[in-house]
């Protein structure tokens, strides 16, 4: 592979640590995928650290099998950040032009934006993200760049993300415990909604579900950019969890068996074939059908489609996402029949979300599991890359000695 200045994004989710490794290309100007990793992570808890040991240790081994599959060596990383300690708010800032010519100039922007960040948040929590939703000169909304223009009122529009730093500071212990730094954190939603969701669907209003294992993301889009978005604290777990009691199996084994033989609803059976399993003994080998599977995992799921509608019923902007509909993400979504029995309980036409604009193996980009780290990529592609030297940092080189040994 060419020397290019790879690009490394990290999303630590529910259970399991994905990595993804890309490169931008300058003659399409599209992020090309290279790689991929994943670990099974007991260390996080819905986004949250809850042991440092275990989830550095996940941490390097997806980066590694990463750089591994393209010999190349990873020293720093976009950061997902996603849970429940996510906190969202929309502000507005202002500013004056007192200037004879009245030009609107970048540093205009730059303070009414500041204005905007000026929120009241307590001392525990961090501003990890500011986007702009709009802004308004001399009274009239609707501008998309004032720069260049003139007025002598300017008004601003921002989607403010704040993080609890407690959380955020968990998180670095444990990247650079593994060896690596960060660039940047960045809200895991945003970044997945950067690349699932079109322009035209942001434009026309639609509702962006990343339906993960310990947690659901939402945001809202309307007039070409985020209205509102919240971290809801359920997920895939539950239904897993629901397996594992009526089958009387493992958690694992339960996971398993949603994964591979799961249905959204009976009526979306395809066939009803027996499915062997492993009972909770370890020894004990049982049978199940899928339509007694499908029985299990269909009233759960319909609890957790009701409660996202609850949630979007109770934001200002329920009326907004008919018009682009519900575009259904994350690893959750992988499960046989959700796209449809979305549509069929919320009443909105539903799609998967898939990362679009992006090359690479087709394994990796046609897999909503992957949409998180593969977002990060284009979240932010111009601050900095990430450089594959021959020289890996200290830390790196006496944590895979140590696991060698």
């Amino acid at each position: 592979m060419a020397k290019q200045d790879m690009i490394c994004g990290l999303d630590i989710g529910s259970g399991q640590v994905i990595c993804v490794l890309g490169h931008h290309d300058p003659d399409t100007g599209l992020i090309n995928i290279v790689s991929a990793g994943q670990d099974p992570c007991r260390g996080t808890k819905g986004g949250v650290v809850v042991d440092i040991d275990d989830t550095a240790n996940s941490i390097g081994n997806a980066i590694e099998e990463a750089e591994k599959k393209v010999d190349v060596v990873v020293h720093r990383l976009y950061l997902g950040i996603r849970g429940t300690h996510v906190e969202t708010h929309n502000s507005r800032g202002v500013v004056s032009i007192s200037r004879t010519d009245k030009e609107i100039t970048a540093d205009d922007v730059h303070s009414a934006v500041d204005n905007a960040k000026a929120i009241r948040i307590s001392s525990d929590r961090d501003i990890i993200d500011t986007v702009d939703q709009d802004a308004s000169l001399d009274g009239q909304r609707g501008v998309r760049n004032p720069v260049g223009m003139e007025g002598s009122y300017l008004e601003v529009f921002v989607h403010i993300v704040t993080a609890s730093n407690t959380h955020l500071n968990n998180i670095y212990k444990a990247i650079a415990k593994s060896g690596f730094g960060v660039i940047e954190p960045i809200y895991s939603l945003l970044a997945t909604g950067d690349v699932v969701v079109t322009e035209e669907e942001k434009g026309l209003g639609c509702l962006l579900v990343d339906f993960g294992g310990q947690s659901i993301g939402l945001a809202i889009y309307a007039e070409g950019s985020i209205k509102y978005s919240k971290e809801l604290p359920f997920g895939g777990d539950l239904i897993t969890a629901d397996i594992s009691h009526a089958l009387r199996t493992s958690v694992a084994q339960a996971k398993i068996i949603k994964e591979k033989h799961g249905v959204a609803a009976k009526s979306l059976l395809s066939d009803d074939r027996e499915v062997e399993f492993m009972g909770v003994d370890g020894r004990t080998m049982r049978n199940v059908s899928r339509s007694y599977l499908a029985d299990i995992i269909s009233p759960r799921l319909e609890e957790i489609f009701d409660k996202i509608s609850d949630e979007v019923q109770n934001s200002p902007y329920a009326d907004v996402i008919v018009p682009g509909g519900i575009i259904l993400t994350g690893g959750g979504s992988s499960l046989e029949g959700v796209t449809t029995a979305c549509e069929k309980i919320l009443e909105i036409s539903t799609r998967p979300g898939l990362p679009q604009g992006i090359t690479g193996p087709n394994n990796i980009v046609s897999d909503p599991a992957y949409a998180t780290a593969i977002g990060l990529l284009k979240y932010r592609p111009n601050v900095e890359t990430i450089h594959h030297k021959r020289h890996k940092p200290i830390a790196t080189i006496i944590k895979k000695l140590r696991d060698w040994l």
